[in-house]
């Protein structure tokens, strides 16, 4: 059952990240500058950071495969329609509708994993859906970027969404949202006082927010090299052939399913580690991209080989978010406590994706000043985090000395 869900997350993501080795075809297909190019990914994670909340209700009252299945009609006729587009309003228009359903997939696949497997394996469970997902961005750097160069656009867009039809029919075949005997308590009247109590339950707890902040700091940075702006820095700034460039992206996919695992086992093992991962993640990033930028004409092959491998980092790093969330909520608010969590990273992205579209445009192609507000975004994320760290710490201390007072009053004599 979380094959299948983990399946439908991996079609998902070789549908977001596809333009990140097509941007520049894009720009010469719609005949579009810079900031017209981050629109398209702008709009994308625009629509994805706002269904998160609706769709973090959605879940937590209809169930996974409701969702999921609704969620895959909806980003397949998103890729379709972005294959066939000739014009760059509708090319807009269809990425619009590929972030909605992509917005559907990763909560439903958290939620999932949640009523398959035990609570302590849930760091390492979440940390496996991120490294399946990323295998999905693999296929995009190493598969579609040749099968475009080979192809062409319409057929490598309207080819991949055949994978999307595929996901879509082990859905409704196949996939279970709970074991057999273990179905949650029937949800409550979906109504405005529902989903008002849900929001605000999940947000007055220290560790959601504390989860948003880490996801915020820690994601964008990959996210923006890959989704966009990762290519054209490499070719256009760096000096580096579209194949040196690709093998670059491809480290970061492999780097981020090492770490990926690397960070699982430690958290499922030392709960106590995830702030020394994001705090290190974060500054790790800010350093190893401060050197870049300040390295004098093109940055060596070897320093752009750390800063992919470290960007490598970023993804997993984001997952620890929702291993603070997590046990801050109970299960009927999981889904929108991992919504608003998700929230924080996409929002970073779509910020950082638009203002380095503008900057470059401002600045004549300056992919130094471009690439600075990395450091502006890292800084507010990383004062939130430190403000909120502690706070979480007690609260959740405080949730475990209840649920073990409980549990001794519920020992039968």
């Amino acid at each position: 059952m979380w094959g299948i869900g983990v399946g439908v997350y991996f079609v998902a993501i070789t549908f977001r990240t596809s333009l990140g080795v097509a941007g520049i075809d894009a720009a010469e297909r719609f005949d579009v500058n810079a900031s017209a190019l981050s629109t398209f990914s702008l709009l994308q994670l625009l629509v994805y950071a706002g269904m998160q909340i609706p769709v973090g209700l959605l879940v937590d009252r209809w169930g996974t495969k409701r969702v999921l299945a609704f969620g895959t009609v909806l980003f397949t006729l998103g890729q379709f329609g972005f294959a066939l587009s000739e014009t760059y309003g509708t090319a807009l228009a269809c990425r619009a509708l590929l972030g909605c359903g992509d917005a559907m997939t990763f909560i439903s696949v958290l939620r999932l994993g949640g009523r398959w497997f035990s609570a302590r394996r849930g760091p390492l469970i979440g940390q496996l859906a991120g490294l399946v997902g990323m295998a999905g961005n693999l296929v995009t750097t190493l598969v579609l970027a040749r099968v475009l160069a080979a192809a062409g656009w319409t057929p490598t867009f309207a080819g991949s969404a055949l994978g999307g039809v595929l996901a879509l029919t082990l859905v409704l075949l196949f996939l279970r949202d709970h074991p057999e005997g273990h179905a949650p308590a029937p949800p409550t009247r979906l109504g405005r006082d529902y989903v008002r109590r849900q929001i605000t339950d999940a947000w007055r707890e220290p560790g959601t927010r504390l989860g948003l902040w880490a996801h915020f700091t820690t994601q964008f940075p990959a996210m923006v090299f890959l989704l966009l702006w990762g290519l054209p820095f490499l070719v256009d700034a760096q000096g580096l052939g579209r194949g040196a460039a690709g093998g670059l992206l491809t480290l970061i996919v492999l780097a981020n399913m090492v770490f990926g695992l690397v960070y699982g086992q430690v958290i499922a093992r030392h709960h106590t580690a995830r702030m020394p991962i994001v705090l290190g993640t974060v500054a790790a990033t800010a350093g190893v991209w401060a050197l870049v930028l300040a390295w004098p004409g093109r940055a060596p092959m070897a320093v752009l080989v750390v800063l992919c491998t470290v960007l490598g980092a970023c993804g997993p790093a984001s997952m620890v978010g929702f291993d603070f969330a997590r046990p801050a909520n109970p299960p009927e608010r999981q889904g929108t406590a991992s919504g608003i969590v998700n929230m924080g990273g996409f929002t970073a992205s779509m910020t950082t994706l638009l203002a380095v579209g503008v900057l470059l445009d401002l600045t004549g192609d300056d992919y130094r000043a471009a690439f600075s507000t990395i450091f502006v975004l890292q800084a507010v994320g990383l004062s939130q985090i430190l403000r909120l760290r502690g706070r979480a710490r007690r609260r959740e201390r405080e949730r475990v000395v209840a649920s073990r007072v409980e549990a001794v009053h519920h020992v039968p004599a």
